[in-house]
């Protein structure tokens, strides 16, 4: 594996099991156990009705681009060899929105709404970063 130089998340109490289940390739999301709503990004309280009932569900890992940009310019000094690059706003099936990279994808056919599913990328022996590619 190659020296990682774009900057990490950062593990603490929150997300340690999310990251800990990107590494064996399972994107997961919480899921109030009152509202049955779900959640993302990682939190112990459930910003939809407070309840602190809340246990992690597996994702499709399927959604759709909601947003995106393409950079241009490097956001620092480790994504210089990969601009341009694409940042999305990913909507997946189970209603919430995660931040991530499109990978495998042609620029030119970018479209919001373009069905997109997850990828895993080991970046570090500690860190696998969910990116996600166009389905086919």
């Amino acid at each position: 594996m190659q020296h990682y130089e774009k900057p990490l998340p950062l593990i603490d109490h929150d997300t340690r099991y999310f990251w800990k289940q990107c590494k064996q390739n399972k994107l997961m999301v919480q899921q109030c156990k009152d509202c049955k709503r779900h959640i993302f990004y990682p939190r112990n309280i459930c910003p939809h009705c407070m309840s602190d009932e809340i246990e992690w569900v597996e994702s499709s890992g399927k959604g759709k681009i909601y947003s995106y940009t393409v950079a241009h310019r490097a956001g620092g000094p480790g994504f210089q060899d990969n601009v341009p690059y694409i940042i999305a706003l990913i909507e997946l099936d189970e209603g919430v929105r995660m931040m991530s990279t499109i990978v495998n994808c042609d620029r030119s056919k970018l479209v919001c709404d373009m069905p997109v599913e997850v990828v895993f990328d080991p970046v570090t022996e500690d860190v696998t970063l969910p990116k996600f590619q166009p389905v086919v």
